[in-house]
Formats: C-alpha cells, structure tokens, sequence
C-alpha cells in the first residue's frame, strides 16, 4: 500500500481508516449510482433455481436491524483483530437482501449457506468469509463487516450444525464420507457457484472481482481454494493457514503426548512465564519491552539451558533440566522417529506464555486424528506413533485438506495471495514462510509479482497479544488486485476498548518494520520496513 498520510503523536481513529484504506474508500463506491437492485426485487430471488439448493429464507433486511447471534465464535469474531476492514466495532448494516439456501450435492450433504447483497451501494465485489476451527455455523460477523463496506458477501457452515452434538468438533466426520468432502472443499466452492449466480441474478451483471478472507480454518480454505479453484477468486487473504494440517495437529499433541509418557516434563504455568520474561530481556528491543512482545523472534538466540538452576539452588527462578528439556522439546516440535526429520516446527520464541505441557491433548487437534483419519471415536492418543500414525493420518486426509506448493495456475491466471500470521501464535511464521518462498519459486515471475507474507509481531493466533492485531483485510486485498498496489507495507493498529493507542507497520516478509530511535515508539511513522541484513 502507499505511504500513510502523517499520523498525530495520538493516533485517531479517523487518521488509522486514512492509512489503512486510502484511495480504496472512494473508489468501490463510484458504482453507487448505478449499481442498486433491480426493480424485480429480493423476493423474486427465490425463484432463480440453483443447481442442488433449496431455498429457507428470502427476505429483504432493514438498515440497522441486524444481529448476529451471540456465541463464543462471535464473542472472537467481533474482536477489533478479526475486522475484515479494521474497524474497532462493528457498524449498523445497511439495508441488504439476505439469501439463505441449503446446498445438496449428495443425499448426505446439507450445507447451510447466505448470501447478502446490498440493496444500494454495491460496490461491484463479491467477498467469501472464511470459517474458524471446526467451522458449523455461519460467520456473520464478518458477512456483516462486508456487507457495510458494500460488498455482496456469502458464508457457509461446510455441511454441519456445531449446534448439534453430531456437529461439534469433528465428530460429523464418523462414518459422513461426503461430509468429509464438503468440510474440506466442496460446500466453499458451492457457496461461491451459487453466490455469483445471484449476484448476476440480482444486479444484472457479475460481480468485477471476488476475494476470500479467513484465519485459521479460514485461511487453510483459501489455500484450498486457491488450489483446487484457481477461478473462483481473485484475491485470498489467508491467515495462520494450519498447512499441512496432519502435521501441524501432531505438533499441537506434541507437549501434552510427551508429558504424559513422562511427568518429569510437566511445567507448571509459572515456570512457562518465567522462562517467556527470561526470553523478553535477552531478545526484545527497545519497543519490544516497552509493548510487551519480542519485536524479531526469528533472531533470538536465547537458550532455554540459560535459565538452568545451580545444584541445590532455589527452582523458583529458574529451571530444572527436565524443565529445560520440556521446553527443548516444545521449541523444536515432534520428530519422526524413522527419518529424525522435524514434523512441524514448535512455537517462535516469545510465545512462551502459550506453552502448555500438563500431559493433556488439545482437543481440536484430537479430533482431527480419531474422527478425521482413523474413525474411530475411542483412539486413544497417548499410543500416537510419530511416525507410522502421522503417515497414516496424511494418507487418509492429507488428499482432502493438504495444500502443496503449487498454486501456478491461481497466480498466474492474476490471483493475488496475501498470508499472515503472528509471530506469538502456536503456529510458527518461519513454517510459513518457508511455504511462501516454496510458491513464490513454484510460480516463478507471477509467485513473485502475485504473492506476499506478513508477519505481524507480539499477535497471537489470528487475533489478540500485545501487538497491532487491526488492519484492512479488505483494503489490502482491494488495492492490490483493483489498483496494482501490493501490500508490502500496511498499517496496523492496537485498540483497547474501542480506542487506538498505537499504530506500527506491518512489512512484508522478509523486511521487518525498525524502529528510528527518536519518535514516538506509539506512532507508525517512527519505523521503517527494512530488509535484515541491510542497511
């Protein structure tokens, strides 16, 4: 994106939509005039047949009446971080057509899906929300966010109801082969089939550009369709995509399956903080400290063997040798015991206070391994084999959900990916990065042109930590396939309570946004996005 308009000493809310949308305010909304519904209205949508889709609901949304249910995946998903558009909160809706059908495909599939079109002020886009965790259900948090920025917007359950016991975690997967299939990609393509039918239906021509943006499951999705559709979008914003999603769920069941075999690496929570204070003081810069994160993990070369207690000293201060081990084990991840090879890397240094090793899965993870892979619900984890298990599991549903690095034919078709990921999530940015560099080299010229990652210091998963987690999805993804501009630095926000208190760029990877030494460490424009290694 271009250079910010200056920011005041204290950034406002009014100078943090400058910088992060710019020229892109305006130009979506030039289509205003022109681009309304049609005189046939919403109702008649109803009577356009789809392919293998029933209609539930057609009816038209007043301006400001609309309210997302109130859950624990809205209660993450209304959190300034996961704002497509960086808004601290969320605006009313404007008046929209709401569709929602329920897809088909096979006589097992029931794949609920909405699709909301802006009565006025279409802005001429399509925008596909991605799904969190498990998905099942709808995410009308960020269909809402869409929605106001005049997007047509659409989402889906991926074929289950995580209302419904059947739907919780990745129990829907027993014995639901085409479940199966439509979690993985089926229901995201449909949905996307069937939301550009409508919006031609409804506004008489299709949609000039169609984006994707999730995290987590959401951004695996977008990889995914980025893979197996290379049509279906023209830009993907992909967060903290869990790639390949075998082996980073065996990383997730690494410090609870080697702790449970052997209790001497159990670490309390207060030796995990006090190794995480050990690490901010040897790596963390002079904003780092002051902030509260270690502002270039990747260059941090403290050692947990550092904190080792001396014989007969005080434990509360440092760090037994099975303690140090644990944490050894956690930094470096799960290895295969036949080709000694690393399985997927454990967390950057600096996200200690994450750590957990108390001899207990992580649930999300189990699930994908005893229902997913082996069908069975009674697997009992703590016999996971590292290596014949972790095989066995990608062969079942690696040809399912596993991305590769090939994605030429998205990229050079003009599809633009845009990944990120913070560098206190347990998913490791260097993983990440390695995968970037690995299409950017598939691809060639267009990886290079059609590719970017960023990695957003002191963030946790997709949302939240001391970092600036609030930037444009949307803006950055816009600017780069309608104006050329790619996103090689954006500006990022840190709102607590509905109030910015510090803006900091965000650069694209490798370059890392350096401090000048002089200004106000709060304000974006006391850094510069640099390359390490130069000057």
């Amino acid at each position: 994106m271009p250079h910010p308009d200056p920011l005041p000493a204290r950034p406002s809310w009014r100078a943090y939509r400058r910088a992060v949308a710019g020229a892109l305010l305006a130009a979506p909304f030039m289509m205003a005039g022109v681009c309304t519904a049609r005189a046939t209205g919403c109702s008649d949508l109803a009577r356009h047949a789809l392919p293998d889709a029933t209609f539930t609901t057609v009816e038209t949304v007043k301006a400001g009446s609309w309210h997302a249910p109130q859950d624990q995946l809205s209660h993450i998903m209304s959190t300034p971080g996961m704002n497509l558009a960086g808004h601290p909160t969320e605006a009313a809706n404007p008046a929209f057509c709401r569709v929602a059908i329920t897809l088909h495909p096979t006589a097992d599939s029931h794949i609920r899906t909405e699709i909301w079109l802006p009565l006025k002020g279409w802005n001429g886009r399509l925008l596909g929300v991605g799904n969190f965790g498990w998905a099942g259900s709808l995410m009308y948090d960020g269909m809402a966010t869409g929605l106001s920025e005049g997007y047509a917007v659409a989402s889906t359950d991926t074929g289950h109801d995580s209302a419904t016991p059947e739907g919780q975690g990745g129990r829907f997967t027993l014995g639901h082969p085409e479940k199966m299939i439509d979690y993985a990609y089926r229901a995201d393509h449909l949905m996307t089939v069937a939301a550009k039918a409508l919006v031609r239906t409804f506004y008489g021509h299709e949609a000039t550009h169609a984006y994707w943006i999730g995290c987590s499951l959401g951004g695996l999705e977008g990889l995914i369709e980025a893979k197996r559709y290379p049509e279906d979008y023209d830009g993907i914003v992909a967060g903290a995509p869990p790639n390949p999603i075998v082996n980073f769920n065996a990383e997730q069941l690494w410090a609870g399956w080697m702790s449970y075999h052997d209790p001497a690496l159990r670490v309390s929570r207060d030796k995990f903080r006090l190794l995480n204070t050990a690490v901010m003081n040897a790596c963390a810069g002079p904003v780092g400290k002051k902030q509260g994160f270690v502002d270039e993990p990747d260059r941090c070369a403290f050692r947990p063997e550092q904190l080792l207690c001396a014989t007969g000293s005080n434990t509360t201060n440092c760090l037994t040798a099975d303690e140090v081990r644990a944490a050894r084990n956690i930094y470096q991840g799960p290895v295969d015991p036949l080709t000694h090879t690393v399985i997927f890397p454990g967390p950057a240094k600096g996200s200690e206070d994450g750590f957990s090793a108390d001899g207990k899965a992580f649930p999300v993870a189990l699930d994908l391994f005893r229902y997913a892979a082996f069908q069975n619900p009674d697997w009992d984890w703590t016999t996971l084999k590292w290596d014949t298990d972790v095989q066995e599991a990608t062969r079942k549903v690696g040809p399912l959900l596993h991305v590769d690095d090939n994605l030429a034919p998205f990229l050079a078709r003009g599809g633009r990916l845009l990944l990120y990921i913070g560098w206190n999530d347990g998913h490791n940015p260097q993983q990440l990065a390695t995968y970037y560099q690995a299409v950017q080299r598939h691809a060639g010229a267009a990886g290079h042109d059609g590719v970017r990652l960023i990695t957003i210091p002191g963030m946790e998963h997709c949302h939240g930590g001391a970092g600036c987690d609030t930037f444009s999805k949307l803006g950055a993804i816009d600017n780069w396939v309608s104006h050329g501009q790619a996103p090689d630095m954006i500006v990022a926000a840190r709102v607590d309570e509905g109030r910015i208190v510090r803006t900091r760029p965000l650069c694209a990877w490798p370059a890392v946004a350096r401090y000048d030494g002089q200004g106000d460490m709060d304000d974006a424009r006391s850094f510069a996005c640099v390359t390490p290694g130069t000057k």
